[in-house]
């Protein structure tokens, strides 16, 4: 059975593995908007290092981190190891520990799939797109499923604030240890990828509210939606440039967390 220090590494490992993903999208963004290359979203960065030399092992690597970063923030929401306390703000935060959680598992089994079929892929592409449009439009086929939609829609914006809140106030940076002082840009990097993230977060609520309103699973999207309505936008070249350099500076900030952030994973029945 794997130990309570032995999942606090992985999730470590998982800031890491979560930072290289998000500086992948950031560069595909870029990449997107100086040379007309193609946006990806999450998984779709994930899936561009399949034909990478040694991509099995970076891809297995990347794997077990996220997992170790979902189990963490699994065990956040079900056993409130932060104790975050009970009220109405506590609930919302807890339910964001569970939503990142599961996400954080369907990357981890994206990379795990694609380490073990390496070489069955190319290009960057955004399967999670497909996926939220699959889903939207299964939920669109239950009972009150525009409401369920907006609902999902309701729970993204809230995340999208979230992140705002992060980039304005830049209380995040208290999560660091403070027994290795950090340049003051750190906090600064931190804030402008937490905004990046935020913007996109926004978009994504908007194209979910969308297909709640107009009941299509269609017009639901995912982040590389988002990017390219960014792209669509007057001046959109370099609104995603900056967008993308937004993502990428949020992914560095997570490797500073992989070193320095104050983190223990508590598993259920280890005590």
């Amino acid at each position: 059975m794997i130990s309570d220090t032995n999942a606090t590494l992985l999730a470590k490992l998982g800031f890491a593995a979560r930072g290289v993903v998000y500086i992948l999208v950031g560069w595909f963004a870029v990449d997107a908007a100086l040379r007309g290359g193609e946006v990806a979203d999450n998984q779709g960065a994930i899936g561009s290092m399949a034909n990478e030399s040694f991509g099995p092992v970076l891809l297995a690597i990347i794997a077990a981190g996220l997992l170790g970063y979902a189990v963490w923030r699994l065990t956040e929401a079900a056993a409130n190891p932060e104790r975050i306390g009970s009220d109405v703000k506590s609930s919302l935060k807890r339910i964001g520990h569970l939503v990142s959680g599961i996400a954080h598992v369907v990357l981890a089994w994206t990379a795990a799939k694609l380490a073990m079929n390496a070489g069955s892929r190319d290009g960057a592409v955004s399967p999670g797109d497909e996926s939220a449009r699959d889903w939207t439009a299964l939920l669109l086929d239950q009972p009150a499923g525009r409401v369920l939609v907006g609902a999902v829609a309701i729970g993204i914006l809230v995340a999208a604030f979230q992140q705002a809140q992060k980039a304005w106030r830049g209380n995040f940076i208290k999560d660091l240890r403070g027994d290795a002082p950090l340049p003051g840009y750190v906090c600064t990097v931190g804030r402008i990828g937490y905004g990046a993230r935020a913007l996109v977060f926004l978009i994504v609520a908007g194209l979910f509210g969308l297909a709640a309103w107009s009941a299509h699973a269609s017009d639901a999207g995912g982040v590389a939606d988002a990017l390219q309505m960014l792209q669509a936008q007057p001046g959109g070249k370099w609104l995603l440039v900056l967008t993308g350099i937004g993502l990428a500076l949020f992914g560095a900030y997570s490797l500073v967390e992989a070193r320095f952030r104050r983190i223990h994973v508590d598993l259920p029945g280890t005590n």
